[in-house]
């Protein structure tokens, strides 16, 4: 009888880059940052140590896969809602929404985002990313006032815009009691309505 040896697994390696980042995130949110060692993400993940170093070799490579795979997984969503529409606040608002811990998924996210910039005070590869993130959402802000209030300060009013985004996820890591999803929605509701009003009033007076 002739007995065939069984085939090697397949893994595909995008899929388990993605099965250890979520590792990384239950391990942040559950011991902090500073456990999510090579190790301790391995066992995590239901691996050895040797298994997770074939994809990551060091845990500031881990840690930075992490972190850019946050920032992709947001632009991702923004992409999937940012068609131009007749309506620009409308699509403002869309896109605020999908910046801001709305849903749980979201929350977690967050919370290993701020975990990850506190971390950035002190780690120039994790400092580089989230100077990044920190200037496309910039950009974002200013994109979108310039859409909604093109006559106003534009400068100024995406540093409000900025800042608000940046308080209300704070807010919402440290206290998700109260900085709530529809309360959350009614802060950048009255702010694009503000913007909005900015907007007419600048256009009913000539700019003036």
């Amino acid at each position: 009888m002739c007995y065939k040896s069984p085939m090697p697994k397949v893994v595909d390696p995008a899929r388990r880059r993605n099965e250890v980042v979520a590792a990384v995130w239950r391990v942040i949110r559950r011991d902090g940052l500073d456990r999510a060692s090579v190790r301790n993400v391995a066992r995590e993940a239901g691996l050895s140590a040797g298994s997770l170093r074939h994809y990551f070799a060091t845990q500031p490579e881990l840690l930075a896969f992490t972190l850019r795979t946050i920032i992709e997984r947001v632009e991702e969503r923004i992409a999937a809602v940012s068609a131009p529409t007749a309506d620009p606040r409308d699509r403002a608002a869309r896109i605020l929404d999908e910046l801001l811990p709305m849903d749980a998924e979201r929350a977690a996210e967050n919370n290993v985002w701020l975990a990850f910039t506190a971390r950035a005070l002190v780690d120039p590869d994790l400092r580089a990313l989230c100077e990044e993130a920190h200037t496309a959402l910039r950009a974002g802000c200013l994109a979108l006032v310039t859409s909604l209030a093109p006559e106003s300060d534009t400068e100024l009013e995406a540093d409000r815009l900025h800042a608000l985004v940046d308080g209300l996820a704070v807010h919402a890591a440290l206290h998700p009691q109260t900085t709530t999803p529809p309360r959350m929605r009614a802060a950048i509701s009255a702010h694009l309505d503000e913007l909005h009003d900015l907007h007419d009033h600048r256009a009913a007076t000539g700019g003036g």
